[in-house]
């Protein structure tokens, strides 16, 4: 089996067939209980037609850390196996602890199981975040199927495994880490969780180059994939969900460490904008959509001379390369801003990436004033995406967006013609059609 890929073959080569790697293909033997002429037992489930499950069957289990209850779809769904990957010392194992401590505090006994760690290391961290509750529950334990002992002996409210990559099955000879072993317990896992309703949180580590390890399979078989991101010396941690069967997997959510854990942010634009200096050129303000949750984020550009004989440079954080480079392009042809020759630096401040085309008219303005060193209004704040021919096109869910820029103090408003419709009722609306129409409205003094 390719440790890799996850792809079987019947005998060793140096190179999978599958993903071209060398020297990943490993000897794995199949349990007896898992081969094709095992007898199983009949199953004693019947199929339930759907109008008869009862709603409460599918209550969710808050989990006090609001953030996370909002990535989640509003809490835990009881048996849903979730899997949260991230950097090493990110903050995964801190914010675990938080949520199975609050979850005890007000649902009961919640057993946190560690195999990296011992009992003092993680009492040592839970005591620092003050997480004492009398039924939060440590086991230092390797054993998958100690593990599933000691679950099925007494379910608890919430299972945490920290981490998947270090449980192990002794029915498997491969090491802990290894694909046929991460596998094999996630399975165990899956049908514990499943059996017994009880909501299950694995960590799972991640390659150097930032995917979760292990075989894609891991992916499949769990019910929603956390991710938790940031830079581990900023003070700022997000939350995202790329797969999630119970809810939307496009809400975000936004974390301060602190020296006593991860502290959620309910009014994230403000804390993103805390730091923006007003009346400094390139740079604007756009209100970006996760969810439904609207962000407003600051957009800096940098335009300086390039070297003499050298290529011109384009560096892009916080959007997407391709997207920047687009706007750019039309910035040259259409707008006759002479870009294609500068060096162009372009940054969103506090970690977060956009990925929607609202921000494009963002973008544009504050190169243009960067590139001409002419600051925006402080108090306007830019929406629209930008066509090939440089015309404005609309965004969704305007309203929403105006509402924060309203609520947040903003003033005015570039933005498609769409939002003549509604949701400016609080904020003074400059609707423009093309880039030159925005030009003159962002620049007229």
């Amino acid at each position: 089996m390719c440790e890799q890929c996850g792809a079987e073959s019947p005998q060793w080569h140096g190179k999978c067939s599958a993903c071209s790697e060398w020297g990943t293909l490993v000897e794995y033997r199949v349990p007896e209980s898992a081969s094709l002429g095992a007898r199983r037992a009949p199953s004693a489930q019947k199929p339930v037609p759907a109008f008869e499950v009862e709603e409460s069957s599918g209550a969710r289990l808050t989990t006090g850390v609001q953030e996370l209850d909002r990535v989640l779809g509003g809490g835990l769904v009881p048996g849903a196996l979730i899997l949260l990957s991230g950097d090493p010392g990110i903050g995964k194992s801190t914010l675990l602890l938080q949520a199975a401590n609050s979850v005890a505090a007000s649902q009961g006994r919640c057993l946190y199981v560690s195999g990296e760690e011992s009992i003092g290391q993680v009492g040592l961290r839970s005591r620092r975040l003050g997480a004492a509750s009398q039924d939060l529950l440590l086991l230092a334990e390797t054993d998958v199927d100690a593990v599933s002992e000691e679950v099925r002996r007494e379910p608890p409210a919430l299972l945490l495994v920290d981490s998947i990559q270090a449980m192990c099955s002794p029915e498997i000879s491969a090491p802990p880490g290894s694909v046929s072993q991460v596998r094999d317990c996630a399975a165990r896992l899956l049908r514990l969780a499943k059996d017994l309703g009880v909501p299950t949180i694995l960590v799972g580590h991640v390659t150097k180059e930032g995917v979760l390890a292990g075989p894609r399979l891991l992916e499949h078989m769990v019910d929603t994939v956390l991710s938790l991101e940031g830079d581990r010396h900023s003070g700022y941690r997000i939350l995202r969900s790329t797969k999630n069967r119970f809810g939307s997997t496009d809400e975000l959510g936004l974390f301060a460490m602190s020296e006593t854990g991860l502290e959620g942010i309910p009014d994230a634009s403000a804390a993103l904008l805390a730091e923006r200096r007003s009346g400094s050129a390139g740079s604007s303000v756009v209100a970006a959509l996760e969810g439904s949750r609207p962000l407003l984020l600051e957009v800096q550009a940098l335009v300086t001379q390039a070297s003499p004989g050298g290529n011109p440079r384009r560096s892009v954080t916080g959007l997407d390369y391709g997207r920047a480079c687009l706007v750019l392009a039309v910035l040259e042809k259409r707008a006759g801003l002479p870009v294609g020759s500068a060096d162009v630096f372009v940054n969103v401040p506090g970690g977060i990436r956009v990925t929607e085309p609202a921000a494009d008219l963002g973008l544009a303005l504050a190169v243009a004033s960067s590139f001409q060193d002419q600051p925006l209004a402080p108090d306007m704040a830019c929406l629209g995406e930008v066509g090939l021919t440089g015309e404005i096109r609309s965004v969704p869910q305007l309203g929403r967006r105006l509402g924060e820029l309203a609520r947040q103090g903003f003033q005015r408003c570039l933005a498609p013609r769409q939002a003549e419709a509604r949701g400016a009722e609080k904020i003074e609306v400059v609707t423009v059609t093309d880039l030159a129409e925005a030009f003159r409205a962002a620049f007229a003094r």
